[in-house]
Order: structure tokens, then sequence, then C-alpha cells
């Protein structure tokens, strides 16, 4: 597969290393509206062809797939063109701003026949993948309760760099440079997380999203800094339960980490996800009593970019899809209508 880096940002990178490491990819090609980055990045990574445009790399065409790691907002327009060009396409999340793009680029791969995929990380993790096993083999039982948390730290902590000076965050911060706020950012990786691993779809959503203060007027430079840094939903989900998600770039404390708790009839599962490592935990059997909680062991599972690259090797689709990711972003955009007219709402 010779594939070709749309943006090169720095998620640009991993993309890069991952797809590196697979026997029979080849990476061919970088673009970027900066060509100074995009030379670096291709310097970094031995990539020969670089492109300002997209336009440019589509009308050269020597690639078989491209992995679009652009901006939220760049997606749409991007993801569009490389169908329209005949390529496949691994997409960063979310997979659109709104759902009715999303659903756009949903019925664009479906039509065209090509393999399309949505990079969740979060499905990479392993105890994600054996805990979503448990359950649908019935050994928590029903579920009841779900808990699901994203917690971040990047606007207290400056670990990941100075979100007050460097544009690579404060777009993130601004709904007019195409952010949805942390909902729109890791909202739909968390939902995946907690639906996913509960194998179960949202019916219903409420949820409450927060700007907090962040400089003076709200506003650094061009960027007016209003998208939401914090939110809390409460749903629904298909087989009865009932389900509580957070998430937030305040967590003082945590630089990165996905926790989901599942609580049955029969048992419970936790997994936990961090920049420490995974961990999967179950209170199963005989253990309920007195609830005593044992580590499991989850084994290893394929990556997102091992995935795809064999799915367009044998020309077969993938998940998770784009059409699973729009109706994903249908919940995210009900959640914000939900905070708008303060009720709940059928997905």
């Amino acid at each position: 597969m010779r594939l070709l880096i749309l943006g090169t940002g720095g998620m640009a990178n991993t993309h890069a290393q991952h797809f590196a490491a697979i026997d029979g990819v080849e990476l061919v090609g970088a673009v970027d509206v900066d060509p100074s980055r995009a030379k670096a990045f291709a310097d970094t990574h031995g990539i020969p062809n670089v492109f300002t445009s997209l336009e440019d790399a589509i009308a050269w065409g020597e690639f078989d797939a491209a992995t679009n790691v652009t901006p939220d907002r760049a997606h749409h327009p991007t993801t569009l063109a490389l169908l329209a060009a005949g390529k496949h396409v691994m997409c960063e999340k979310p997979l659109a701003e709104t759902y009715a793009k999303a659903d756009e680029m949903a019925r664009a791969a479906e039509a065209s026949g090509l393999v399309t995929m949505v990079n969740l990380t979060y499905r990479n993790v392993a105890p994600l993948q054996r805990a979503r096993e448990m359950v649908l083999a019935g050994e928590i039982g029903r579920v009841r309760h779900v808990e699901a948390s994203y917690l971040q730290s990047w606007l207290v902590s400056k670990a990941w760099g100075n979100w007050a000076t460097e544009s690579q965050w404060l777009w993130r911060l601004s709904t007019r440079h195409g952010s949805n706020g942390v909902l729109g950012d890791v909202g739909i990786h968390i939902l995946d997380f907690a639906s996913y691993g509960a194998g179960s779809d949202v019916e219903h959503v409420f949820a409450r999203l927060k700007a907090f203060d962040k400089a003076p007027d709200n506003r650094i430079g061009e960027y007016d800094l209003d998208a939401n840094d914090s939110f809390t939903m409460t749903v629904d989900f298909a087989n009865g339960a009932l389900g509580v998600i957070h998430s937030s770039r305040w967590a003082t404390g945590h630089l990165n980490e996905l926790r989901l708790r599942m609580h049955g009839d029969k048992g419970a599962l936790e997994v936990i996800h961090s920049t420490e490592g995974s961990q999967l935990r179950g209170c199963l059997g005989e253990d309920v009593e007195k609830a005593i909680w044992r580590d499991i062991d989850a084994g290893t599972v394929l990556t997102n970019y091992q995935r795809f690259a064999a799915a367009v090797a044998a020309g077969e689709q993938v998940e998770p899809g784009f059409r699973h990711a729009a109706e994903l972003q249908k919940i995210l955009d009900l959640a914000i209508e939900t905070e708008k007219e303060r009720r709940e709402m059928k997905v």
C-alpha cells in the first residue's frame, strides 16, 4: 500500500511511525499547507514527495490510500475529494463537525466501495476489546449501570506544551476555528469507549457543557476561547442500562485517562487506560458477594493502523467505519441541542 499522509501536525507523526512499521506499507507523500512543516515532516520520516495542496497530490496520484490527519473542519472536504479520486481513506476523529457532514461522508464512502475507517484510537486498547467480549458473552449478566470518563489536564499542566501560546492547542478552544470543544474532540472517543465496551448503542442523551474563563475577555489573538472545556452526559443504552459519561480538560492530575465501569446483575468490569498503561479488572462469580476485584489478562490486539492496512490489501471493509462515526456524531450534535433546550433527546 502506497500511503499519503494528509496533514503533518503532531498526530501525523504517530500515524507515520505506525504505518512505517507495517510490512507492505510505503509512505510516499506528505501534504500540508505549511511548506516548511511539510518538508520537515517528510525529512523526519523519509517521505520522498511533498505537496502544499491536496489537489496537487491527487493530480500526482501515485498513492493507493491516504490517512487524513488534518484539523476537524478539514476532514469533510478533503475526505470527499480523496474518495472521488478513488483512494482508500483512514480519517482521524471526529469524522466531521456535524452529523449532516458526517452522514454525507458515510454515504460517499458506502457508494465508493473503497476501504474507509475512522481512527478511534482506543479500539487499540486490549482490555476494552476483552471487556466487550465478556459483556457480549453474558459474563456480567444484564448490564444495568455504566460509568465512563475521559480526563485530561492540558489546561492545567504544560506537560503537552503551553496551550496559551501554541496555535496547535488554541484552535481546539475556539468554535470559530471549527472546534466543538472537549465534547467534539474527545467526546467521540469516550462515547465509543462506553458503547463499544457495553455492546450497546445509545438511545437517549442529555448533556451539560461548560467553557471556563481562561484569558482576559476569553480571547487570545484571533482565537475566541468559547468552546466547551467540560461536559457531563446521561444516556440510556439500547440494552436497558443507564449511563453517566463525562470529560474535562481541567482534570488536574490526569494527563490522559479513560475509565469505563460496567455493572451487571451478575458481575462488573472496569477498564482503565492512561499514559501509564492499560488494565482490566473484574468482580465476578463468588467475588460479587464480598466485592473482590481481580485483574484479568486481556492479551494483545492489532492496532487500527494494522487493521486498515490489512483491509486495503484484502479489499474488505473494516470497523470502526464512517457510518459508525457518523452515528456517534449524531449523539454529539444532540448533546449540544440538549444543553440549549435543557431536555433529553432521542437519538
